[in-house]
Parts: C-alpha cells; sequence; structure tokens
C-alpha cells in the first residue's frame, strides 16, 4: 500500500515539512533520585503517575507555533496508519482541523514515538523509535500544496534516515522540487548523535549539494560545528563547563561559518546561539532576489546585514522546542515584511515565550501579546562584545557587524 495525504489542503502561508513524532511522558514524581535509580532496573516494576501525550519534532513545534502566531500553516509530517498516528491527528486537531491537511499517512509505516523518562533531579532519557521519518522521501512531499504556499520549511533531516544516506540525495531534490515552485525555502538541522550512521554522515557534501536550494538556513552553533568544523566542535566539547561550549564562540567564528555556509549557496544564515542570542548573517543584494514568494519587498535592506542580538530575560521552566520557536518567530515576521532587526528581535521574543512553559507550545503567546511584551521594554540579558568592526544599536537593541 502507498502513503496518502489528508484530504482537506485549504491554502496557506507556509509548509513545515519533516520530522514528526509522539512523545509519551509518565508522571514521575515523589522519587528521590537516588531511589529511583535504584528502583529501575531489571524486573523492578516502578508506580507512575499518568502519561501525557504531546508531539514532538519540528513539524508539531515550529509548524504549531506559526499558527499559534497567526501564519496560515500545513503540516507535511509522515505517520503510520496506527493508534499513535490517531493520537498525532487527534493532538494537531485540537488546535484546528484543517491544520493536517498535508500530513502524509502510510499504512506500512509505524508512527515515530518517543518515550520520555523524566525523573525530578536526573537527565531526561529518550527510547525512541525513528519510525515512518526513516521512509520520508522526496515523492512524499506534496509540491502542489508548496507551490501555493510563500514558505516552506523542511526540520531535522539527521533524524530522517532517508534525508542523509547517499550524501543526502532525497534531501537535495526536496529541496530543487520546493524552489523550483518559487517559495522560499528554509531548512533546520538537529545534532545527530556521534555513534550514530546519521553522526558518520558525510555533512559537509551533503550541505554542499542542498544549500544552493535553500534560501534560509537556521542550524544552531552546535550542529553546524558539528558538520563543517568536527574537530573544532571535539576540542570546544572537551573544554566545555557543563557541556555548553557557547562562551566560546566569538564573533570571528561566527563571520567564518556563517561565510563558508553563505558561499555553499545559503541566502540568509541565522544561527541559534541558546542562552547567548540569535546571530543573521545575509548575501548580497543580486542573490536575494531570488529569495523566493515570501522575499520581503525591500529586500535591499536586508542585503550584506551581519547582527546578534541578546535572549530577553524569562524564567526558563523548560527549553524544549525553544529553537523551533525562535525559528517560527523568525518565519512570522519575514512573512509580514519585517526588517532584519525587527525580525530577529521578534524570533528571540517568541523564544523567551516558549522557555516560561514546560511544553514545547504552553508558553508562546499570540503575535500581538509577544510584540507587545516587547514594546513594553522587555529586558534583555547582557551580550558584550569587544570585536573589531561590532558596534551596538541602542535604539534597535541589537549589535551590528556590517
Amino acid at each position: 500500500m502507498t502513503a496518502t495525504h489528508e484530504h482537506t489542503v485549504p491554502s496557506c502561508d507556509a509548509v513545515v515539512a519533516g520530522h514528526i513524532c509522539l512523545d509519551i511522558i509518565p508522571l514521575i514524581s515523589g522519587i528521590a533520585p537516588e531511589e529511583f535509580q535504584r528502583s529501575f532496573g531489571p524486573g523492578r516494576l516502578l508506580q507512575v503517575g499518568p502519561a501525557a501525550l504531546a508531539t514532538g519534532g519540528p513539524v508539531s513545534n515550529t509548524g504549531l507555533a506559526l499558527h499559534k502566531l497567526g501564519i496560515p500553516t500545513q503540516l507535511m509530517g509522515k505517520i503510520g496508519d496506527d493508534l499513535f498516528g490517531q493520537a498525532i491527528k487527534q493532538i494537531v486537531a485540537e488546535f484546528d482541523l484543517a491544520l493536517a491537511g498535508g500530513m502524509i499517512v502510510d499504512p506500512a509505516a509505524n508512527t515515530s514515538f518517543s518515550v520520555v523518562i523524566n525523573p525530578p533531579g536526573l537527565d531526561r532519557t529518550f527510547l525512541h523509535c525513528p519510525g515512518a521519518n526513516d521512509t520520508f522521501s522526496a515523492s512524499d512531499v506534496r509540491y502542489d500544496l508548496v507551490a501555493g504556499a510563500r514558505l516552506f520549511h523542511f526540520g531535522y533531516p539527521p533524524l530522517m534516515k532517508l534525508m542523509y544516506a547517499g550524501d543526502g540525495t532525497e534531501l537535495v531534490e526536496i529541496f530543487r522540487r520546493a524552489k523550483a515552485t518559487g517559495v522560499t525555502t528554509s531548512l533546520d538541522m538537529a545534532l545527530p548523535d556521534p555513534a550514530s550512521a546519521a553522526g558518520r554522515a558525510a555533512w559537509v557534501r551533503i550541505l554542499r549539494g542542498t544549500l544552493p536550494y535553500v534560501d534560509l538556513f537556521l542550524p544552531s552553533i552546535e550542529e553546524i560545528l558539528y558538520m563543517l568544523r568536527r574537530d573544532l566542535y571535539d576540542e570546544l566539547m572537551r573544554a566545555a563547563v557543563g557541556g555548553d561550549l557557547l562562551p566560546a564562540v566569538t564573533p570571528q567564528l561566527l563571520h567564518e561559518v556563517s561565510d563558508e555556509l553563505l558561499a555553499m549557496g545559503a541566502k540568509i544564515v541565522a544561527l541559534k546561539l541558546g542562552h547567548r542570542g540569535l546571530y543573521l548573517r545575509t548575501a548580497a543584494k543580486t542573490v536575494l532576489e531570488h529569495l523566493g514568494r515570501a522575499r520581503p519587498v525591500d529586500y535591499a535592506a536586508w542585503a550584506n546585514r551581519e547582527l546578534w542580538i541578546p535572549c530577553f530575560q524569562a524564567e526558563v521552566v523548560g527549553t524544549t522546542g525553544s529553537g523551533d520557536s525562535t525559528i517560527a518567530g523568525f518565519h512570522s515576521a519575514l512573512l509580514r515584511d519585517f526588517v532584519p532587526e525587527d525580525a530577529i528581535t521578534a524570533a528571540v521574543a517568541v523564544g523567551g515565550c516558549n522557555v516560561e512553559a514546560a511544553s514545547a507550545l504552553g508558553g508562546l503567546r499570540s503575535w500581538d501579546e509577544t510584540l507587545g511584551r516587547v514594546a513594553e521594554g522587555w529586558s534583555r540579558h547582557p551580550l558584550v562584545l569587544d570585536a573589531p568592526g561590532w558596534r551596538f544599536d541602542d535604539s534597535k537593541r541589537v549589535w551590528r557587524g556590517d
């Protein structure tokens, strides 16, 4: 049997495709960390509370965030025709019945799921089944739907087997065919397990093949250092305190990395820097002419820009989906024709709202409420850049390297 799409597909501004899964999160409470470690073993029965079900991955996190921010959106993840797939569709339908019109249902595949073991006082453990994500191919994308949208975003190819196999042939084909429709294309990554096949994939070759068809490239600095400069990534991780390499990230390093990505073909590079904010680098005006249907009216104002914005101050309850939400904020601003400084401000504002709740979507507010917090003087984390050519713009509250 072949994969099918959901039937109702209204017009939309954004299509979000790629990885999706069902997260099963049993409530574990009232157990001291040492007691949990003693109890969790072969032959033991550990009593837990009810399990929460949530959708995970960028199709859910970025796609539903765009919907909450007022952008007409369609989701294009691949699921099985099983109970977990039905659960995903039910969760999505609670946001809007029409959202899942582009979802791919494959009766021969299992829906991807993760069991999240999250005891108090200990790091989370995940039991993950990739399921249908591993069979996602270029033929699964509904390009007629992409052709009616302004933005096509794809997320987490390192967690999808066919996307990195064979030097990323399927990933390249997805972006080649999507870009041919005239849509603005966008790509996000995930950090692969070094011991996995994804961790050993030829990411430099994959990026060289894909980025000529990518308008917006939005990985984290950890992801892109792993893929482009593995030796440096390993060196920084060995020296990192608590596994945090961000303090070692300099304007010069970001400039060099973004130079390489722009040379590979990306038109706009946004590097997510966790608690240190967001870095933006853009190509020349002649390159941005070909940005696609989400191209800003005054695209010359986006040309040859280099900006770094700090995060907003927020009480961090959870960071699940914070990067995906930041991307949704950036895309929402781009689709509303914001200038670069205001677009990255909106991006980190949405990310700041995200971390104020444990779930990926629980902290998000409407677009107007989010911008209202910024207008009311929402405080930002301090960021000091002592580097040649960089200056702080007090009116926009961003650092400029251009």
